[in-house]
C-alpha cells in the first residue's frame, strides 16, 4: 500500500543524507521512519514486496525551493511554506498537494499534527476523509486558551522593542494561536481517522468530530534513548533539567519562582534549561561541543536589550529578583546525544508546562529512568501514574512544584522505584516492534489493502 506522510519538519534522515541542517523537534518521527525503512529493506533482501510504499512531504524555505527526491527507497517532496506565519492559511498549498497526489496516487494520507496550514490544505486537496489519518500532537485551541500561563496582567500586556518590531507580543502570539485553532478545527472535521495516545487528545478530537474513528497509536522514540539507564550514583546531586523554556506555556517562570524555595533547603541546587534562550547567556562551551551535525548555535551580535521579548524580560526579572544568576544555566539547542547526556546527569527532570499532550521529553526521560516531576495537565496523567512512576503537581503552583522536586531528592528508595516503574512502562509504550505492528494494522484498516 502507498502511504503519503505530511510532516511539519524535514525528516532528519533525509537531511543527514543531503548534509542539510535539521531540527530535532518531533524526534519520534525518526523512530517511525527508520522502522519502516528497516522493514522495507528486509523485505527487499528477501525478494518480497514492501508493505508500505512511503511518500514523505515536508515544508522547506523559499530559499531552498520545492523539490522531489528518491533516497532510501522513499519518495520525498519539499514544498515551500513560511512557517514563521503559521496563523495564515495558504490556499496555493492545495494546488501544490493536488499535483503531488495526482503523481503518487496514495491509498491513504497520514497527516502528523494540526498546528500548521499545510494540514488543512492537504485534507482539502485529498478530499477523502475516510482515507485520512490525522495525528494529534498539540491542540491549538487549548494552547490559545492557556497561552498566558498565569503571567501577571502587566507582563501579558507588555511589549518590548523586539515585540513591537516583529508584531509578536504575547497578546499577538495568543491571537495567532486563536487563528490557527480555526484551521485546526476544520482539518479535524475533514479527517475520518484520528491517531492519539491520551484521554486528552481523544476527547479533544472527538468533541470536534464525533464521527471520526479514534486509533490509539503510541510513538517510537529516537534510537539512542532505548540504551542507557539513569542511576542516582551517575547523576549530579540536586541538578534539575528542563528541555525547553522559550514561551510561557512551558512554565519556565514557575520553575524560577520555585527555585528560592528549593535553594533555602538545598543551596547547591542548579537548574539547566535546554532549547532557545530568551535571556541570552547560553553556555558557549557546551554548545560548541556539537558532534553529530545538528544545527549549531551562532553567537548573536545584536544587543540583548534590542532582541529580547517581553516574556524574556520577565524571566530576567525573576532571575534577578530571586538571585538566580549563578543557579541557572541556559544550554541552548541540544543534539540528541547531548539531550540524553543531560537526562542521565540530572537528578530530576521537570516539565512545568500548562499544556502538554504527550511530550517527547517526558517520554525520553521515562525510557532512561530519569525521575520525572510534571504538571498534572492535559495528557500528562495518561502517560505518568502519579505516585507510582513520577510526581505530578498542580499547574502554576510553585510551592507544590518545589516540594515535588525535593520529595524526589529526599525519598531516595521511592524515587528508585518510580524510576524503575517509569522505565518499564515506557519500554512497553514505546516498543518499536509493537508500535510498528500497530501502525501497519491501522494503515491496512484505512487503506483497505
Amino acid at each position: 500500500m502507498k502511504v503519503l506522510w505530511l510532516c511539519n519538519i524535514m525528516l532528519p534522515a533525509y537531511a543527514k543524507e543531503k548534509n542539510i541542517a535539521y531540527s530535532n523537534r518531533e524526534g519520534w518521527l525518526s523512530g517511525c521512519f527508520d522502522k519502516i525503512v528497516e522493514e522495507n529493506k528486509k523485505k527487499e533482501e528477501s525478494n518480497l514486496q514492501k508493505e508500505v510504499d512511503l511518500v514523505v512531504c515536508f515544508p522547506v524555505s523559499a530559499k531552498m525551493g520545492s523539490f522531489s527526491d528518491d533516497i532510501m527507497g522513499v519518495k520525498f517532496y519539499g514544498f515551500v511554506e513560511d512557517l514563521n506565519t503559521p496563523e495564515n492559511y495558504k490556499e496555493n498549498l492545495e494546488d501544490v498537494f493536488r499535483d503531488i497526489l495526482d503523481k503518487e496516487k496514495p491509498d491513504m494520507v497520514h497527516i502528523f499534527g494540526t498546528e500548521f496550514p499545510h494540514a488543512l490544505a492537504m485534507a482539502r486537496a485529498f478530499n477523502n476523509p475516510s482515507k485520512v489519518l490525522l495525528g494529534i500532537q498539540g491542540a491549538c485551541k487549548v494552547i490559545a486558551d492557556e497561552y498566558m500561563a498565569m503571567l501577571p496582567p502587566l507582563v501579558q500586556k507588555d511589549r518590548s522593542f523586539r515585540d513591537i518590531l516583529k508584531k509578536d507580543s504575547l497578546l499577538e502570539q495568543k491571537e495567532k494561536y486563536e487563528k490557527r485553532a480555526i484551521n485546526e478545527e476544520e482539518a479535524i472535521k475533514l479527517s475520518g481517522h484520528i491517531a492519539g495516545r491520551t484521554n486528552f487528545d481523544r476527547n479533544f478530537a472527538l468533541t470536534i468530530n464525533p464521527k471520526a474513528k479514534y486509533h490509539v497509536l503510541n510513538e517510537t522514540m529516537r534510537d539512542s534513548f532505548y540504551d542507557g539507564r539513569w542511576t542516582k550514583e551517575g547523576a549530579n546531586t540536586h541538578t534539575i533539567f528542563m528541555s525547553q523554556g522559550d514561551y510561557p506555556l512551558k512554565g519556565f517562570h514557575f520553575m524560577l519562582s520555585a527555585m528560592p524555595i528549593i535553594l533555602e533547603k538545598y543551596p547547591d541546587a542548579h537548574l539547566y534549561v535546554a532549547g532557545n534562550s530568551l535571556i541570552g547567556a547560553i553556555d558557549r562551551s557546551y554548545v560548541s561541543s556539537f558532534e553529530d551535525g545538528d544545527n549549531k548555535v551562532k553567537a548573536g551580535r545584536v544587543p540583548l536589550f534590542i532582541k529580547i521579548s517581553a516574556y524574556g524580560r520577565y524571566l530576567k526579572l525573576l532571575i534577578a529578583k530571586n538571585k538566580l544568576k549563578e543557579r541557572v544555566t541556559m544550554l541552548g539547542p541540544l543534539s540528541e546525544k547531548q539531550m540524553k547526556e543531560q537526562f542521565l546527569k540530572a537528578s530530576v527532570y521537570v516539565c512545568p508546562s500548562v499544556v502538554e499532550n504527550s511530550p517527547n521529553s517526558v517520554c525520553e526521560a521515562m525510557l532512561l529512568g530519569t525521575p520525572v516531576v510534571a504538571s498534572r495537565v492535559c495528557g500528562i496523567p495518561s502517560i505518568i501514574d502519579d505516585g507510582k512512576e513520577g510526581v505530578l503537581f498542580e499547574k502554576g503552583d510553585e510551592k507544590e512544584l518545589a516540594n515535588a522536586i525535593m520529595q524526589v531528592w529526599e525519598e531516595k528508595v521511592i524515587t528508585d522505584i518510580y524510576s524503575e516503574n517509569a522505565r518499564k512502562r515506557a519500554e512497553k509504550v514505546h516498543d518499536k516492534n509493537l508500535n510498528f505492528a500497530r501502525l501497519l494494522q491501522i494503515y491496512h484498516a484505512i487503506a483497505g489493502c
